[in-house]
C-alpha cells in the first residue's frame, strides 16, 4: 500500500485557527447565499450561536489525567493527514483532500433498537448536557502503526444511559453517513456501505470508551470523523467507527463492515493482540507515526497497553478464536 511522506515542510502547513476560522466562514456564506432574506440570515446566525457556544464548551474542557496516557500526541499535522477513512479514499493521505467540503452541519443521529427513548437528535441535543474532557489515547492500526492523540469528547456510557437501554440491549450498533455524493469512495465496492460496527454492551459502558468531538482542544476535522466518532483505546482503529449517524441498541451481535469483507481477517472484538497476526503482516511489533522511517519498532502490548483496564472483559475467553 501506499504511504504518503510524513515529513511535511512548514510552508505546507495551514495553522488550526486559519483552517477552522475559513472553513467557518465559507460554510456559513455558502448557506446564506441559498436562504437569502432576513429570516434566512437570522436563523443561520441563531445557527452559528448555538455551534459557538458547543465549540466553546469543547475548547475549555480539562485532560482526564486518570484515563490518559503519558506519552507525547502527535502533532496535529501528522493526526490530520494521515487517516483511515475509506469513505473518503483508501490512501492514508485521500481523507485530508477528499473531505475538504463535507457538510457536517445540521447533523442528526438516530436512537433505535431496544430503548425506551428513541427518535432523530441534532447533535446540539446530544451535546448540550454533557461535560467535555480532553484524553490522551494511542491509536493502534492493524498495518502496525500507532498515533498518540488528544481527544475531547465524552464517555459513551453517558449517552447510553440518557437514551435507557432494556435488558434486551446486549450490543451497541453503530451507523455512518452514506452520502455518495460527499464521500467519494463509497462509488466503489471496497466495503459494503454504509459502514457499521459494534461494541458489546459492557464494552460501550466501560469508563475508556468515548465519543469525540474534537481534537488537539479544536472542532474535530472531516477526516478524521467530524462531527461525531468513537475511539476504543485498546482495540484496532477500524472499530473506532466515524462520522456516526445512527445508534442502535440490539439483542444479536452485529456483524461489523470488515467482518462481512474479511472475515478471516477481521472479527468482531478488535483486540490488539500481539499474538494473533494478520494473515498478510505481523502485528507483534508497532511503528510510531511521525518518527524516523529506520527508527527501531516498539513490542506491541497487549490490549494496546490498556490490559490492566479492560482485560477482565475477556476473562474466560479464547483471544486467538474471538479476535
Amino acid at each position: 500500500m501506499k504511504r504518503p511522506d510524513n515529513r511535511i515542510r512548514p510552508s505546507e502547513i495551514t495553522p488550526p485557527e486559519v483552517y477552522f476560522d475559513r472553513r467557518q466562514m465559507m460554510a456559513l456564506g455558502l448557506a446564506s447565499l441559498a436562504a437569502g432574506g432576513i429570516a434566512g440570515r437570522r436563523a443561520l446566525a441563531a445557527e452559528a450561536g448555538n455551534a459557538s457556544t458547543i465549540l466553546a464548551a469543547r475548547y475549555k474542557a480539562a485532560r482526564n489525567t486518570k484515563l490518559s496516557i503519558a506519552s507525547t500526541p502527535n502533532t496535529y499535522e501528522a493526526i490530520t493527514t494521515y487517516n483511515n477513512f475509506y469513505e473518503f479514499g483508501t490512501d492514508k493521505s485521500d481523507p485530508s483532500q477528499n473531505a475538504r467540503e463535507f457538510r457536517t452541519t445540521p447533523w442528526n443521529v438516530e436512537i433505535g433498537g431496544e430503548c425506551e427513548v428513541k427518535g432523530s437528535f441534532t447533535l446540539e441535543d446530544i451535546l448540550k448536557p454533557v461535560t467535555f474532557e480532553e484524553r490522551v489515547y494511542r491509536l493502534r492500526c492493524v498495518e502496525a502503526w500507532s498515533m498518540v492523540i488528544p481527544w475531547v469528547g465524552f464517555p459513551l456510557a453517558d449517552l447510553i444511559k440518557r437514551f435507557k437501554p432494556t435488558s434486551k440491549a446486549k450490543h451497541v450498533e453503530f451507523t455512518t453517513l452514506l452520502d455518495r455524493q460527499q464521500m467519494p469512495g463509497q462509488r466503489y465496492r471496497v466495503l459494503d456501505w454504509p459502514y457499521v460496527e459494534g461494541l458489546r454492551m459492557d464494552e460501550a459502558m466501560h469508563p475508556l470508551t468515548f465519543m469525540v468531538v474534537g481534537v488537539y482542544g479544536r472542532i474535530l476535522p472531516n477526516q478524521n470523523g467530524a462531527p461525531l466518532r468513537l475511539v476504543t483505546p485498546w482495540k484496532y482503529g477500524f472499530k473506532n467507527i466515524k462520522s456516526i449517524v445512527r445508534i442502535r441498541f440490539v439483542e444479536k451481535q452485529p456483524l461489523n463492515s470488515w467482518q462481512v469483507a474479511a472475515p478471516n481477517e477481521y472479527g468482531y472484538y478488535a483486540n490488539v493482540n500481539p499474538k494473533v497476526d494478520h494473515p498478510r503482516w505481523s502485528q507483534a511489533t508497532e511503528r510510531r507515526i511521525g518518527g524516523s522511517l529506520f527508527a527501531q519498532r516498539s513490542a506491541t502490548e497487549m490490549f494496546n497497553g490498556y490490559a490492566e483496564q479492560v482485560a477482565s472483559l475477556y476473562a474466560g475467553m479464547d483471544l486467538t478464536r474471538n479476535f
